[in-house]
C-alpha cells in the first residue's frame, strides 16, 4: 500500500480517541485492515462495546495501571475490583488503598466454581479480608462470583445497587481474571448504549479508558487489565493457557510423601519434601496437568531427561523460551495451617502438623509464597 493512502486514514479511533494500530490484536487501538472502510472507523474494543454490548479487555504494566488510577481517589467513585480465586494472592492489585482514597471497593472474586460445593463460604470470605487487610485494602463488600457458570452477579448487582449513590463504577483487575464478563453484565443490567461510548485519555499515558454511558448520566469506567509478570498465564504460550488456568472444579490430589521425594507438575514446576516426618500434602491444580512422584535425588536428572516429552505442558521448544528455575526454601512451622501458593499455577496444602522443610522450583519471576491454608 502506499504511503499516500497510509496517511489519509484516520489516525484515533473515533470512539475512544486511541491511536489505531493494525499489529496486535491483545493490544489497545487494534482495527482489522478491512475495518478502516467502515463509518465511523472505531478501534475493535469499542466495535464490541457498541454493536455486542462488550468490553474486550487490553493490557498495561502495573506502573502505568497505578498511574493511570492515580485521578480516582479524588473522584467520587465506586471501584469493582475483580480478582482470581485460583491466583489470588497473584491477580490482587495491592497498592490499590493509595489510590482509591475513601471511595468504597468491592472485591469480586471470580472463578468460586473451581472450589468443592461443601466449601464454607463465609469462612472463605474470611479467609479473604484477612488478606487484603494484609495488603492494607479496605474493602466494603466482598462478593464471590463465576463468570463462566453466570453465578453471583445478582448478588453483585445488588451490592452495586446499595453503594453506588450517585457514583461512576471504576472496574479494575489484572488481565484473564473475567473483568470482560463482568463489564458485560454491567452494561446490559445499566445502560442502554443508545448514546456514544466516550472516553478520556489517562493523565501522562497513552491509553485511555472507555466510559461507558449509564441510564442516569453515570458512567462505567472501563480500565485496561494489568499484566502481572509474576504470574503463570502471562508466561505460558496462549496454547498452554488451558492446562495452567483450570477450566472445571479442581479435584484435590493428596501425596503421601516420605522426606526425600519430589512432585513435578508438568514440566511447569516441582515441589520438593526436604525433611520432616512422613506426612500428606494436597495439590490443588488444573486437572489437565499431570503430576509425576520421582526421587529428590534423580529430580535433577529427570528434568533434563524428560523435559518437553514427559514432563509437558510446555513442550520442549516453548520451554526454552521460559526464564531459568528458580528455587525457593520454605520451613513449615509446627501446627501451622500452611499453603505453598504458585501464582497461576495453584498452591500445595501442607496437612502434617509436625513441621517440615520443603522447596518449590518455578520459572524465575514467577510469585511464590506461603499464606494460611485457603481451605
Amino acid at each position: 500500500m502506499s504511503q499516500h493512502n497510509e496517511t489519509e486514514r484516520p489516525v484515533k479511533c473515533s470512539g475512544c480517541g486511541i491511536k489505531l494500530q493494525t499489529g496486535n490484536k491483545e493490544l489497545p487501538g487494534y482495527i482489522p485492515e478491512s475495518a478502516f472502510e467502515r463509518e465511523p472507523v472505531i478501534c475493535q474494543r469499542c466495535f464490541r462495546i457498541k454493536n455486542y454490548n462488550e468490553a474486550t479487555s487490553v493490557s498495561v504494566d502495573q506502573d502505568e495501571f497505578l498511574h493511570l488510577l492515580s485521578g480516582v481517589g479524588e473522584k467520587n467513585a465506586l471501584v469493582i475490583h475483580i480478582v482470581d480465586l485460583f491466583d489470588f494472592e497473584g491477580s490482587l492489585i495491592s497498592g490499590l488503598q493509595r489510590f482509591v482514597g475513601n471511595n468504597p471497593v468491592i472485591l469480586a472474586v471470580n472463578k468460586c466454581d473451581l472450589l468443592p460445593k461443601v466449601t464454607n463460604w463465609n469462612k472463605l470470605r474470611n479467609w479473604m479480608q484477612q488478606r487484603c487487610k494484609e495488603h492494607g485494602l479496605r474493602t466494603a463488600e466482598i462478593v464471590l462470583v463465576s463468570a463462566k457458570r453466570n453465578q453471583g452477579f445478582e448478588r453483585l448487582l445488588e451490592t452495586v445497587s446499595e453503594l453506588r449513590g450517585q457514583r461512576d463504577i471504576y472496574v479494575v483487575g489484572a488481565t484473564n481474571v473475567g473483568k470482560s464478563t463482568l463489564i458485560n453484565r454491567l452494561i446490559s443490567d445499566y445502560s442502554d448504549l443508545e448514546q456514544e461510548l466516550t472516553t478520556s485519555r489517562y493523565p501522562g499515558t497513552t491509553l485511555d479508558m472507555v466510559k461507558i454511558p449509564l441510564d442516569d448520566g453515570h458512567y462505567i469506567i472501563d480500565t485496561p487489565g494489568i499484566v502481572y509478570p509474576w504470574r503463570y498465564s502471562e508466561l505460558v504460550e496462549r496454547r498452554d493457557l488451558g492446562a495452567v488456568m483450570p477450566e472445571n472444579p479442581l479435584k484435590p490430589a493428596v501425596y503421601q510423601l516420605n522426606e526425600g521425594q519430589t512432585l513435578f507438575f508438568g514440566g511447569l514446576g516441582r515441589f520438593d519434601f526436604i525433611q520432616g516426618p512422613r506426612q500428606s500434602f494436597t495439590c490443588y491444580i488444573s486437572t489437565t496437568l499431570k503430576i509425576h512422584r520421582t526421587k529428590l535425588e534423580r529430580a535433577d536428572s529427570l528434568y533434563q531427561d524428560h523435559r518437553g516429552e514427559l514432563l509437558t505442558p510446555p513442550a520442549a521448544a516453548d520451554m526454552d523460551k521460559l526464564p531459568q528455575w528458580q528455587r525457593h526454601e520454605f520451613r513449615i512451622g509446627r501446627g501451622s495451617q500452611t499453603d505453598l501458593f504458585i501464582s497461576g499455577l495453584g498452591w500445595i496444602k501442607v496437612n502434617g502438623t509436625e513441621g517440615a522443610v520443603v522447596a518449590v522450583h518455578v520459572p524465575r519471576g514467577v510469585k511464590v509464597l506461603t499464606r494460611p491454608s485457603l481451605i
